[in-house]
């Protein structure tokens, strides 16, 4: 039978330990540390490569410490009405004594905004019946994976008010099966306070997801505030208020990279875009045609982009060089949209005037070259909806990430052509 760890406002002492950084105590603690080593499977002597990364995993212990203690989650769903699952309040006690942390390699430059896969995730995580805890990982997300288990193993005593674990002995060996575990939001059909997406963001981490995909724009709505084009938001927002300062979106990225989630921006395009009419009328070919707007759109109101406009290029070029060095230190993606691209919003081209794939089709190649060149020179790995190309026949760059969405069968295709792809069908969302 499992015994009872209790944990009181980590007493005793708890031991970040880190090699060659100094230990990290976390209050309330008592002054004498217990003794700690490095991990003996260390490189020569690494250290974090960052401050970021050292500040990432000091946030990451105090966000535990007050989860731990102000959550006060007792799990009474998890057992049986009127069932005596806690731990007597007055029976014998063994009590947390020590956390001893340690990271065994250096992290990459690219901790803080990686492609899938470049870094490694994976952690032990080792509760003693004596109460020593030991959690050992290669990078510091991989520290970050190990607390949000390791809270998630205690619970608050419904009578004391103690926090308590039920499950010592505790070995855990952890590592992620998928490296993307994303999901996507939709913030311009349905506007979320930026508290609501960090709240999310928080909810993506206990789960260990590491990629928030926010669908910054669309055509119902452009809640992004974009300074050298202040009119985007200002006229195209559902109403004044409901956009995101680029103070907003920083700290929303900001967020997320703290916790391991990287949040990466998609502006749709060329499709997608009849909010911007509302301040640039002469960019989008047929807005907003009614009756008949499933004819021209998806859904309405209908509306993309002049596909062969010096004006949309002209535009673009304002919003990429505004956009894409605020987004740039926090990911390592940027997604550019292409998909539900309606060919017959084209008649009311003027610079096209043809549904004739023939003729759209060089034009879109042109128009998704010119927005890709721009994410790359901001250090950015360009991502695409999956009708670029399956559908378009695109040329696209071997570093472009495809997202999926309209059947498994595209994901098979999308692989059989050289592209890395994010799997999403949305038959099951």
């Amino acid at each position: 039978m499992a015994s009872t760890c209790i944990l009181q406002a980590w007493p005793r002492c708890s031991t970040h330990v880190i090699p060659d950084i100094e230990p990290l105590l976390i209050s309330p603690y008592n002054q004498t540390a217990p003794q700690t080593n490095a991990s003996s499977n260390a490189t020569s002597n690494p250290t974090l490569n960052t401050a970021s990364s050292y500040a990432i995993v000091q946030a990451a212990i105090q966000r535990t410490q007050d989860r731990l203690f102000e959550d006060k989650f007792v799990p009474w769903k998890f057992h049986p009405r009127n069932s005596n699952f806690e731990p007597p309040s007055n029976g014998s006690r063994t009590y947390i004594r020590s956390v001893t942390i340690r990271q065994n390699q250096t992290d990459s430059a690219a901790i803080l905004k990686p492609l899938a896969g470049e870094v490694n995730e994976q952690y032990t995580l080792s509760i003693s019946t004596a109460g020593a805890v030991e959690i050992t990982a290669i990078s510091s997300i991989g520290i970050l994976r190990a607390l949000e288990t390791f809270t998630q193993l205690f619970y608050q005593h419904s009578t004391d008010g103690g926090v308590y674990s039920p499950y010592a002995p505790v070995s855990i060996v952890d590592a992620p099966k998928f490296a993307h575990r994303g999901f996507s939001m939709d913030v311009a059909r349905t506007y979320y306070p930026a508290s609501f997406i960090l709240h999310t963001i928080d909810v993506l981490a206990w789960n260990k997801f590491n990629r928030l995909h926010l669908h910054a724009t669309d055509s119902q709505s452009w809640p992004l505030d974009i300074p050298a084009l202040p009119n985007l938001a200002r006229k195209g927002a559902y109403r004044t208020g409901l956009s995101y300062s680029r103070r907003q979106l920083a700290q929303i990225q900001e967020y997320g990279m703290y916790r391991g989630v990287e949040v990466y921006i998609e502006i749709d395009t060329p499709g997608h875009t009849a909010s911007i009419a509302h301040s640039s009328p002469e960019l989008i070919a047929g807005f907003n045609i009614q009756p008949d707007w499933a004819t021209y759109a998806n859904e309405p109101p209908s509306g993309g982009f002049k596909l062969n406009s010096s004006a949309v290029y002209t535009f673009l070029g304002t919003l990429w060089q505004d956009l894409l060095p605020r987004v740039a230190p926090y990911s390592a993606y940027f997604h550019t949209g292409g998909d539900e691209v309606n060919v017959n919003s084209y008649l009311f081209d003027d610079t096209v005037r043809s549904n004739d794939t023939s003729v759209l089709q060089p034009l879109m190649q042109q128009f998704v070259d010119f927005n890709h060149d721009y994410v790359r020179a901001a250090g950015m790995t360009p991502v695409v909806w999956e009708e670029m190309l399956l559908e378009w026949n695109l040329t696209l760059g071997n570093d472009v990430l495809v997202q999926a969405w309209l059947s498994d069968e595209s994901v098979a295709k999308t692989v059989a052509m050289g592209h890395k792809v994010i799997a999403g069908n949305y038959n099951y969302w």
